[in-house]
């Protein structure tokens, strides 16, 4: 039984014994005491006192001495207004570190098993583009909430729904017929997606050139971009695709195969992955076929342009295109039948979006349509809505080439690294070989934790150079904690001191090492949070604040030259306890950390 679950049935208790009424243990509210009171855990008794027929403090003053005199963790209490402020007994703590570092974090994690299945959507990148900096938090939240529900004892589905078609991919596919001369990822040593990337630029500029001259001869601008030559080449190019034209079909191809490579290598840079990829020239059939029927069932109407459309009015909203004139689909025909595909292929009770906040109407009107069809599992889609990444310099914009490469990012981060590592002059010793990796895990750990600390409904602003800071609230920083605490045991081992199994019960501790303990316990409680409520930067600003009581601690006590065996036990006990804790905490935000750096 938790020690949350042990107070609440105690509580319980004891509003019976002492008011002799029945409460519900589920609807006693118990929270962690906030940082400026004294005590660990919190019950709220502002709902007792129409029992108590008390004022709130004499109520929690009368529950608090019971709870002491029955209950042997409850060592002590104090009372603010309706708040029951308990002190936790340091030996219960101890007796969880111990079965902590028995049992394992990777198991202590998993809190709450399940058979449920959870699909989580991420990336979702068109191949007219490289990866950027949006993607790279797109990417790093969506892996890390996969592993949050992994360790929350979910069945994970990682997948990827891929835009390979559509008006913008047909503005690269036909810059390249213009002005490409052939040219390919080989010839120009490029990466593919970087090589079609630099073509869809092509055509926005030639786009705006065009629009410019027309506009400029008295045509207005608004006619100019629905009449610009170009882009009317674009729309003929989609309507060949559509039709299955086998020239236009066969370049398709060659150039998604070009981008695929250059976004597996950047996946695999990245460290995430996924179990399945479903592709948008796929799932609109399907969702065409299922407008279609809605269409025969009287779902769904037509105009008299023949396009196919859904009213929303019911909910509050619009109505909403389904399917174009000229018969075309759009992204929400797209995702209603990726739904029904994923459904067929895993049946998931949860299917998390992971897109940005742009988006919000978009997956509010998928989950009102797909109820509209009568899809049990409607109610089932999750939109995990993330802010927008931007510089200092402000937003990006891809048409005009103006977005952050994920991979130039990357490299710059490993450079960035590189640099602050030989500032240090901490790896001697070590090959080049093994310096190189050492500089990739702190650039990539880095610019990961930099991201996935900030709230995931919040917008961001990234800066590389603060993000590697080895001091404050950086990747870096725990990072380099961690291979602190490793320099200390490889110490240990060399003056032949063995790591301890257990730490006595009756050992005495500090103020620093207790408040270290507690942090220790909160752990699996915080990855329970995280994984509920699909937020990795609670446990990334957990992470922080372990660490910075580890080095507050590291820095006024000593450890191995601690003469008092049980005490140099104990403090080694809580710095094992503190790595374990970071590696399989960074380890579910998807960061490697160092033993050396």
């Amino acid at each position: 039984m938790s020690l949350e679950r042990l107070l609440a049935v105690s509580v319980r208790d004891a509003v019976l014994q002492l008011y002799g009424s029945s409460i519900n243990e589920e609807s006693i509210q118990i929270q962690k005491t906030r940082k400026d009171f004294n005590g660990d855990i919190t019950v709220v008794v502002f709902p007792f006192q129409k029992i108590s027929k008390k004022g709130p403090e004499q109520t929690a003053n009368d529950i608090g001495l019971y709870l002491e005199g029955t209950v042997n963790e409850v060592e002590g209490f104090s009372v603010i207004k309706g708040f029951l402020n308990l002190n936790i007994s340091t030996s219960f703590y101890i007796q969880q570190l111990n079965e902590a570092a028995r049992t394992g974090y990777s198991k202590k994690a998993s809190v709450a098993r399940d058979i449920q299945t959870y699909m989580v959507e991420y990336s979702s990148p068109n191949t007219n583009k490289p990866l950027h900096l949006g993607h790279v938090r797109n990417n790093l939240l969506g892996f890390a909430v996969s592993n949050l529900l992994e360790a929350n004892g979910k069945k994970v589905v990682k997948t990827n729904i891929v835009n390979d078609r559509g008006i913008h991919i047909c503005k690269s596919m036909l810059a390249w017929k213009k002005w490409g001369n052939g040219e390919t990822p080989e010839s120009s040593g490029k990466k593919g997606d970087h090589l079609v990337g630099d073509y869809y630029v092509k055509f926005d500029q030639e786009y705006k050139k065009q629009i410019a001259e027309m506009h400029g001869k008295g045509m207005s601008r608004e006619e100019a971009e629905q009449k610009a030559p170009v882009i009317e080449e674009a729309r003929e190019l989609l309507r060949k695709w559509e039709a299955g034209d086998p020239e236009t079909v066969d370049l398709w191809k060659t150039m998604n195969e070009w981008v695929y490579d250059g976004f597996n290598i950047t996946y695999e840079r990245l460290g995430v992955n996924f179990d399945k990829i479903y592709y948008e020239s796929d799932t609109y059939i399907v969702g065409r076929d299922i407008v279609m029927e809605g269409l025969e069932k009287g779902v769904f109407y037509r105009h008299d342009d023949s396009s196919v459309w859904v009213s929303l009015k019911d909910e509050g909203l619009d109505e909403k295109i389904l399917l174009r004139s000229d018969g075309t689909s759009v992204y929400m025909t797209q995702d209603i039948g990726t739904a029904q595909l994923r459904q067929n292929d895993y049946q998931p009770d949860k299917m998390i979006y992971v897109v940005g906040n742009e988006q919000e109407h978009h997956f509010r009107v998928l989950s009102i349509v797909l109820d509209k069809l009568g899809f049990s599992w409607a109610k089932d889609l999750y939109h995990l809505s993330y802010g927008m990444v931007e510089l200092p310099e402000g937003k990006m914009k891809s048409r005009e080439g103006t977005v952050v490469d994920a991979d130039d990012l990357i490299d710059e981060m490993i450079e960035t690294a590189r640099e602050m590592s030989k500032e240090l002059g901490k790896l001697e010793g070590m090959t080049c070989e093994e310096k190189e990796n050492i500089f990739r895990i702190i650039g990539l750990g880095a610019l990961k934790y930099f991201i996935l600390k900030v709230d995931p409904s919040k917008n961001m602003t990234f800066d590389p150079r603060e993000s590697i800071d080895f001091n404050g609230n950086t990747g870096p920083f725990i990072q380099y904690t961690y291979a602190r605490i490793c320099s200390v045991f490889r110490k240990a081992g060399e003056l032949g001191i063995k790591m301890p199994g257990m730490v006595e019960p009756t050992v005495k501790m500090n103020e620093k090492e207790k408040t270290l303990l507690k942090l220790i316990y909160d752990y699996p409680f915080v990855v329970r949070e995280a994984g509920n409520s699909y937020n990795p930067a609670l446990v990334a600003n957990y992470i922080f604040e372990l660490v910075k009581e580890y080095n507050q601690f590291y820095h006024d006590y000593t450890i191995l030259k601690e003469e008092d065996k049980a005490v140099r036990d104990c403090r080694l006990m809580l710095s094992k306890q503190t790595a374990e804790i970071v590696r399989t905490a960074m380890g579910l935000l998807g960061i490697e950390v160092p033993e050396r750096m």
